[in-house]
């Protein structure tokens, strides 16, 4: 890959903008500036800290009510769809153990052959 002109650009407006931001931080404003980012940045880390602590205690929360408000939907159903349940289990049953194709059993075989 050769260097071109726009390449060469770029890297020259690079060096040009860290000089003259150097030179800025170096002024009054600019330790303010800094001041100001760090004390914003700390604040953040904070925060981020502190919603770390809650989030065990977040998540149990929403874990618990959604627990409750998934019974209170069953027994809805239950009282509105008696036969629901019946159906509900009747399909799981098939889904969770498949019925297995008819296969011949081995021990059906009359005529065995060694293969030697």
């Amino acid at each position: 890959m050769s260097v071109t002109s726009k390449h060469l650009a770029t890297f020259i407006l690079g060096a040009a903008a860290g000089v003259a931001l150097n030179k800025f931080i170096q002024t009054e404003e600019g330790e303010k500036l800094m001041e100001n980012l760090k004390t914003k940045g700390n604040e953040l880390k904070d925060e981020a800290e502190s919603a770390l602590d809650k989030a065990p205690e977040y998540f149990e929360e929403l874990k618990s009510g959604a627990s409750l408000k998934l019974s209170e939907v069953v027994s809805g159903l239950k009282e509105k769809f008696p036969e629901a349940e019946n159906m509900i289990n009747e399909l799981f049953s098939t889904l969770m153990n498949p019925k297995k194709p008819n296969t011949p059993n081995v021990t059906d075989v009359t005529d065995v052959t060694e293969v030697k």
